[in-house]
């Protein structure tokens, strides 16, 4: 009697690298733009080998990459602005070089904006609401621990977000990331300078 074994096939390609390849589509095409040959091509794999890992297509995929997106956000500037372990000005430095670094120093646009414009708001409101609220509540956090008023924190939190949308698509436009390292550099002066 022979016995066989079933030896699953290793994944070609780990899921950050996906992901990451995905996102890059995905930023600079929109929801609606984004074919699913240009996502295949951009992960390294076959459409078929993306459908058996994104069984729902291409809203699975941009469900699968905000999620990437909102877990490296989560870790590396939301969790970072709430430490109250870690004095407020070293919160807010280094988030603000991990948000140059997820932006790539202001020549990236952002996966959340792409996502806002056309049917990507009606498929994705609500993660993209949440990832909006988080984003603010922790500056406003970080405002608060700075000895700003509630009102004055939130302010503030809101004026981040804006200039740093803001600034990427001017930074895009214009073809000069300057303008976005310019927007870092106020958002630093407006919290540690009151």
């Amino acid at each position: 009697m022979s016995a066989y074994i079933c030896i699953m096939r290793p994944q070609k390609i780990d899921d950050q690298t996906l992901l990451a390849g995905l996102k890059t589509v995905l930023a600079s095409k929109g929801y609606e733009g984004a074919s699913l040959n240009e996502l295949a091509s951009s992960s390294g794999l076959q459409k078929a080998s993306l459908y058996h890992r994104f069984p729902g297509g291409k809203k699975d995929i941009a469900l699968a990459v905000l999620n990437f997106v909102g877990e490296w956000i989560d870790k590396n500037i939301v969790n970072v602005l709430q430490n109250k372990q870690k004095a407020p000005k070293d919160r807010l430095l280094h988030a603000l070089s991990k948000i140059d670094e997820l932006y790539n120093g202001g020549r990236s646009t952002c996966i959340l904006r792409a996502l806002s414009m056309d049917s990507g708001m009606d498929l994705f409101n609500t993660e993209l609401k949440g990832a909006a609220t988080k984003w603010i509540d922790s500056f406003t956090i970080l405002g608060r621990d700075l000895n700003m008023s509630e009102e004055d924190a939130r302010h503030a939190a809101l004026t981040v977000l804006t200039k740093i949308q803001g600034s990427l698509v001017v930074s895009k436009m214009l073809n000069d990331p300057q303008v976005f390292k310019g927007a870092i550099g106020e958002i630093e002066k407006m919290y540690l300078q009151g």
